[in-house]
């Protein structure tokens, strides 16, 4: 009973992570919070069983941040208005 209430307030952390991420205007704000959603991801998986799934979501989550943080400083954009 304990696992599942940790997976269903990991599942309903990253809807709400997603969602915020979606709306916010603030596009730094919004890469840092698909970083949250990736590592809530991770823990999910984990608390699943397969830790495989979990290491390659840490390293793509690791890789798209940066990529993502990377761009929006070429950009020269912090905020879209």
């Amino acid at each position: 009973m304990g696992m599942l209430l940790l997976i269903f307030v990991l599942l309903v952390s990253m809807a709400v992570t997603g969602l915020i991420a979606l709306f916010l205007k603030d596009l730094m704000a919004s890469i840092i919070l698909f970083s949250a959603f990736s590592f809530l991801a991770v823990f999910i998986y984990l608390s699943l069983g397969a830790p495989d799934v979990a290491f390659t979501e840490a390293v793509i989550g690791v890789v798209a941040t940066t990529f993502f943080i990377s761009a929006l400083r070429r950009m020269r954009r912090g905020c879209s208005r």
